[in-house]
């Protein structure tokens, strides 16, 4: 494969498909390939056409969409003006990530191996579906995939002669090396600049919004901790309809910061420059100023606090010199190791910094220059919006659930965005979040007459706050709501204001409360209870049907008390309550966001 170079190209929306890139990326590396590792829409699209072997990873968002850094490749790749054999040279792998749980399980990457068979490109091996549902997790299906991919690749394209695999433990080099300055004057003018607001190709830049309140709407004496949060976005030019959602970069809390200083004893002023290392062609990442100081580097950058994922064990493999520890990494890096690592790592829900403190001798070795490999970048968080501007100008409301729960770790699990933005208090000075805004999978009616039906218990409700202040300033009647909580005093947000519409003649409000009686009451049984309604408002009146909320159970209960309803008013068979569902789905009529 010398004269060759293997192309690893993904969409990611949560870090995992860039994870698993990167791994192929340095299995390419341990086989003397030459390899390229780029996100789909920093890559130029246009130049497909003379590439000649590449894989592409990717995953599934939504209601089976692409995720935000592909969306362009992806209108692209979908043109009708493409010549179907333009990618008669390509040979090329598709590997997607997904969740079986999910209707549109892997949705994207069938989609995308179909278009390429479409346009000519030679398929090495059949669509790789990593699953979360399996019992081994995705990697019950990328590592023998993988394996498969490398007999293909490797036949048509063979390294140099002699040359001998490196194995799994061999260090490669660090994808970017630490430049420290250590006096003042090699400081550029522009230190100060806020890289925050830096944008990439994928994300727009971000806006410093002002938090102007942050407040808990549950019971002080609920075990759920929830928060109606509002930022000012004034100057901004940031517009959005019901159903859009905000996304949100959290940081890490000062004491992870701290730890991992002392942990790796960094000083955590120290400046320094980041450069690619020998042999790379990506740039730094765009979002660090250059210089950066340790501190910022691990408290707005790197992911220091997450779960770590199977890559991070593996480069900690490579640093490993006291046997026991070295074989207990090894181990964790195998295919036959996932379910012991599952058990230390996802299972209690252990974070990076105490597995780094579980290896001592091995943390001792680990070298600066790693630590971008070590850790993946911090995410954006995605958040419904709650409000809507024509009732709230110049304002967002999020409403955030504060993530905390315990494991058999002796130290509280948290989440990271939720902690970070509960943390945050207005009223003492102020506060400043990094916010931007894209278009939500949700979409209303434009028509004034159209009723909505929205199910959304719990924090799901929040997209649906949004349409009903929205639909009541544009005179759109026909509101019903479910909702449903644990218990009336205790979580029912914005009761005073649903109660207030309901008084108003502008909204139809059913409430389940499913821990206020001895029997549970959820939103489905509240669906079936008001078949007759619901029926006269879908079959004669084209109302639309929105589900919001966790994807557990309550989705499909929900869609079932619905296909019910469609039997015991519609004069249905199961299999035509099925299809009538289905049709509503294709038209937009039945419309669902959930998440895991």
């Amino acid at each position: 494969m010398s004269d060759h170079t293997l192309l690893v190209l993904y969409g990611s929306q949560t870090g995992t498909a860039q994870d698993t890139a990167e791994r192929i990326g340095r299995q390419a590396q341990r086989r003397h390939v030459k390899v390229r590792v780029e996100a789909l829409d920093s890559y130029n699209v246009a130049n497909l056409i003379s590439e000649s072997l590449v894989v592409f990873v990717c995953s599934t968002t939504g209601q089976g969409d692409p995720p935000d850094n592909m969306k362009n490749f992806w209108r692209f790749l979908f043109r009708k003006s493409l010549p179907l054999g333009s990618l008669c040279r390509l040979d090329c792998a598709v590997l997607g990530l997904g969740d079986s749980s999910y209707s549109k399980f892997n949705f994207v990457a069938k989609k995308l191996h179909k278009r390429l068979l479409q346009l000519g490109a030679s398929i090495l091996l059949p669509v790789g579906l990593a699953d979360d549902q399996h019992d081994l997790g995705p990697d019950g299906v990328i590592d023998p995939w993988l394996t498969a991919f490398w007999g293909k690749a490797l036949s048509l394209y063979p390294p140099p002669a002699g040359l001998k695999a490196l194995n799994d433990t061999e260090l490669l080099p660090p994808r970017y090396t630490f430049h420290f300055l250590d006096n003042a004057t090699e400081k550029p003018a522009n230190w100060s600049q806020d890289m925050t607001l830096v944008a990439s190709r994928s994300q727009p830049r971000p806006f410093m919004a002002q938090m102007t309140s942050n407040q808990r709407v549950t019971h002080p004496t609920h075990f759920q901790d929830v928060r109606l949060i509002e930022f000012d976005i004034t100057g901004s030019d940031i517009e959005f309809n019901a159903g859009d959602v905000v996304l949100i970069r959290p940081q890490n809390s000062p004491e992870d910061v701290q730890q991992l200083c002392q942990l790796l004893k960094l000083d955590p002023e120290r400046q320094f420059i980041l450069m690619p290392a020998d042999g790379a062609a990506a740039p730094g990442p765009a979002r660090l100023p250059q210089p950066c100081t340790i501190r910022y580097l691990l408290e707005r950058f790197l992911d220091v606090a997450s779960v770590p994922r199977r890559s991070f064990f593996e480069v900690l493999a490579c640093f490993a010199t006291n046997e026991l520890e070295k074989e207990k990494l090894v181990e964790f890096c195998s295919a036959q190791g996932q379910e012991e690592l599952y058990s230390y790592c996802n299972r209690p829900r252990r974070t990076a910094l105490e597995v780094l403190a579980d290896f001592p001798h091995t943390m001792s070795t680990i070298q600066v220059d790693y630590l971008l490999d070590l850790f993946p970048e911090i995410q954006p968080r995605s958040f419904s919006i709650a409000s809507s501007l024509l009732a709230h100008p110049h304002r967002i409301q999020i409403l955030l659930a504060v993530v905390q729960y315990r494991t058999r770790l002796h130290k509280l699990r948290k989440g990271l965005c939720s902690s970070w933005l509960a943390s945050l208090d207005p009223t003492q000075g102020m506060v400043s979040v990094p916010l931007w805004v894209k278009k939500g999978g949700l979409k209303f009616p434009i028509d004034t007459n159209t009723p909505v039906i929205m199910v959304g218990p719990g924090t799901g409700v929040a997209p649906f706050r949004s349409a009903v202040q929205e639909r009541i300033a544009q005179h759109k009647m026909g509101n019903v709501l479910f909702f449903g909580c644990r218990s009336e005093s205790k979580d029912f947000y914005f009761r005073l204001e649903w109660e207030e519409l309901e008084g108003a003649g502008q909204l139809t409000l059913f409430t389940a409360f499913s821990r206020d009686q001895e029997d549970k009451v959820y939103v489905q049984h509240r669906v079936t209870e008001r078949a007759a309604l619901l029926w006269d408002l879908i079959a004669n009146e084209n109302a639309h049907f929105y589900i919001a909320g966790n994807a557990k159970q309550m989705p499909t209960a929900v869609c079932d008390a619905l296909k019910g309803l469609f039997q015991s008013e519609g004069g249905m068979s199961a299999s035509q309550a099925e299809e009538m569902l289905g049709a509503m789905e294709k038209a937009g009529r039945f419309q669902s966001e959930t998440w895991s």
